[in-house]
């Protein structure tokens, strides 16, 4: 079974996408750029150049290409900001659920149908084991909070929502929500990347550090990723 993964630009150096072809899919929410190997089918969120901010993700575009293409397991790779003094930089977790108080997208703007969101507990539970048997220090659930970006929050912003949530990041729920309403299997696996603004009182938030630090979790998620790229192909 080819695995979907939507991940960020950092993705696109590693082996996880050896030999993938470039296709542009079209759907009726917009023209959707992806790589793809006979095992997972890659979009990058943020675009063929890198350049895409969070706010203007076309996450609906994105998700139906999956559809189209026939994937039914999708795993959503994110950078996240830690809201918790224990849940360290450098680590990978596996959100179990999530949070978002803004707007996000719905497939049913002319419908009325509601949809009750979750993430998928299967594709949650392999995403786990394949971390624990490649030996990769991992968070095994936790709250992840969207905000829309592409600022980053306010120390009281973070103070009020590190009460409801564990990490916090930009797009997860909107992935995850939308791929429920077609019907889509949808996990997540955020690498951590940095203490969220406030956390540690004297830490100033800067996005390239951040950017620095994601690149340095890269290797770990890198194994998660390929391995449950091989578990899916058999």
């Amino acid at each position: 079974m080819t695995l979907g993964i939507i991940g960020g630009t950092s993705l696109f150096d590693t082996k996880v996408l050896e030999g993938a072809k470039e296709r542009e899919v079209e759907t009726k929410y917009g023209t959707v750029y992806l790589l793809s190997t006979a095992d997972v089918v890659f979009i990058p969120r943020h675009g063929k150049d890198r350049n895409i901010p969070p706010h203007r993700i076309n996450h609906k575009a994105n998700m139906a290409a999956f559809k189209q293409l026939g994937v039914e397991k999708i795993v959503g790779a994110t950078s996240a900001g830690s809201l918790k003094l224990d849940i360290k930089p450098r680590s990978l977790i596996v959100p179990h659920d999530y949070i978002s108080l803004c707007s996000i997208p719905s497939f049913y703007d002319d419908e009325l149908v509601h949809v009750t969101p979750c993430l998928d507990e299967g594709l949650r539970k392999s995403i786990l084991k394949v971390a624990k048997d490649s030996g990769i220090d991992t968070v095994e659930k936790g709250v992840y909070f969207q905000t829309v970006g592409p600022r980053l929050e306010t120390r009281a912003e973070i103070n009020f929502i590190k009460n409801y949530a564990d990490v916090i990041g930009m797009s997860m729920a909107s992935e995850a929500t939308l791929a429920k309403e077609l019907g889509l299997r949808y996990a997540n696996v955020s690498t951590v990347d940095n203490y969220a603004h406030g956390i540690i009182a004297e830490e100033e938030l800067d996005y390239k550090k951040i950017v620095d630090a994601a690149s340095k979790s890269m290797a770990d998620l890198e194994k998660v990723l390929m391995k449950l790229i091989e578990i899916m192909a058999d």
